[in-house]
């Protein structure tokens, strides 16, 4: 009998044409996400013209996504680990994508936010997912590099907005950047190509001769045996109850602590997506110079999130957030100031880089740091609390544009939360994550009959 560690083999292989299909449809399905969340941001000056609704109530409707992503971070992220990811991502792209076309087709804010509202369910719902899979499905020594790479589909998804936006809502209106984003539906059938089953879910339900497939794929030197065994660390089994385990093995506080981080970076990413372009307006940009700045924004955020992975998989991953926290800081602040417009596109960029680009360096931290088996349910909690962040922050924000405070004060209040995830992430315990206890049992693995047959099975 051949006992087989899943996680070893996937933490030892080697980057091939399996990694690479994987990594494809996880960042095709974040540029959907990335598109339907960025295109309310940048059609909302002409929603608000074309429904004559105030700055207030236009935060009211930004937040209605928003809303629906907390219950889809939280349901879906969950759900996935107890019914598998492949029916809960055919189920989220659907919703997105054809309850944003549907926002196209309303003429009133209330009929307008509950469309906005369902389809943020489906965006919420497939974050958790997409970051637990290319967890689970990369190589340990480029894991922060391949997921930062692949969430950053979510900035690439922004910029396509911006980019559709400046063409179409000028010629057709608001409505028809919406409405093309019923498009992904066809691509669902492609997307599950490429998009394997988690493997403690598969050993769950039994389903060996699955699982082998994917593992022999994965790493092509194994070669499957009718006597293979594959075994998980105790915690990496899944179980019925998976809430729970974001609380044991001493990780509670550390729970909370992330919770605390994502709701703080997430004020960030929607006070700046949901306002630049109305706060340029304001200063005196045109809207296509506004429009520019989002585009920046997202750019820069590509640069932070790619960099900051890179970074990760090289130094302590917590001293490269806290640091880009930081910056966040004072990027933001500085916004507010009147600087040259060169100085100005360079602190938008950073300000991407820091705040996006954070965001998603901290899923690949999130996505390290619990088990295998309840990572969509730890990644989904930590982004649904975090959206309480994000909900409030278009309301916030709206309310202080609707004040007509300086300029300032504006990107100071957007920029405050930096400080606060910095001190968050930075009292995170290390030692109470999966990767840290993984490399524990690995090495008293190491040491037993079984997992020498493990191992030189896998080269064989």
């Amino acid at each position: 009998m051949h006992q087989i560690d899943v996680h070893k083999l996937s933490d030892e292989a080697k980057f091939n044409g399996f990694h690479r299909l994987v990594l494809l449809a996880c960042a095709l399905i974040i540029i959907f996400d990335g598109y339907d969340l960025a295109v309310v941001g940048i059609a909302l000056p002409s929603i608000m013209k074309g429904m004559g609704v105030d700055a207030t109530s236009a935060g009211f409707m930004v937040s209605a996504a928003l809303f629906g992503m907390m219950f889809g971070n939280i349901l879906f992220g969950t759900l996935a680990d107890r019914i598998g990811r492949r029916q809960v991502v055919v189920i989220c792209i659907t919703l997105f994508s054809l309850f944003t076309a549907a926002a196209g087709f309303t003429s009133d804010s209330i009929t307008f936010s509950i469309a906005r509202f369902i389809a943020g369910v489906g965006i919420g719902g497939v974050m958790p997912i997409v970051v637990a899979q290319m967890t689970e499905y990369s190589p340990l020594r480029i894991r922060s590099t391949l997921i930062t790479l692949m969430y950053s589909g979510y900035s690439i998804g922004g910029v396509l907005a911006a980019l559709l936006g400046k063409g179409l809502i000028e010629t057709y209106g608001w409505q028809s950047v919406f409405i093309a984003a019923g498009l992904p539906v066809i691509l669902i059938p492609l997307i599950l190509k490429s998009f394997p089953e988690s493997m403690p879910f598969l050993i769950k339900k039994g389903r060996i001769d699955e699982l082998k497939k994917i593992v022999s794929k994965m790493e092509p030197s194994y070669q499957p045996q009718a006597s293979d065994q594959f075994a998980l660390p105790s915690e990496d089994k899944a179980d019925n109850a998976p809430i729970r385990h974001l609380f044991q093995e001493k990780r509670g506080f550390s729970t909370v602590m992330f919770w605390v981080a994502f709701l703080m970076c997430l004020f960030m990413v929607y006070g700046l997506s949901s306002w630049l372009t109305k706060l340029m307006a304001s200063a005196g940009y045109s809207l296509g110079s506004a429009l520019t700045f989002v585009l920046v924004l997202n750019f820069g955020a590509i640069v932070g999130a790619i960099g900051g992975g890179w970074l990760a998989d090289r130094f302590r991953i917590k001293v490269v957030l806290a640091g880009m926290y930081v910056l966040a800081a004072v990027s933001i602040t500085l916004l507010g100031y009147k600087v040259p417009t060169e100085v100005l596109y360079l602190l938008v960029g950073l300000a991407g880089a820091s705040t996006i680009g954070t965001q998603i360096v901290g899923l690949a931290y999130a996505g390290q740091f619990y088990p295998m088996a309840v990572r969509g349910t730890g990644i989904g909690w930590a982004l649904g609390v975090g959206r309480i962040g994000a909900i409030l922050a278009p309301i916030v924000i709206g309310v202080l544009v609707g004040m007509a405070l300086p300029l300032q004060q504006n990107f100071m209040a957007i920029a405050l939360p930096a400080l606060i995830a910095a001190i968050a992430i930075s009292l995170i315990d290390h030692r109470r994550s999966a990767s840290a206890h993984h490399q524990d049992v690995t090495s008293s693995l190491t040491d037993s009959a079984p997992a020498r047959a493990a191992a030189g099975h896998a080269g064989s």
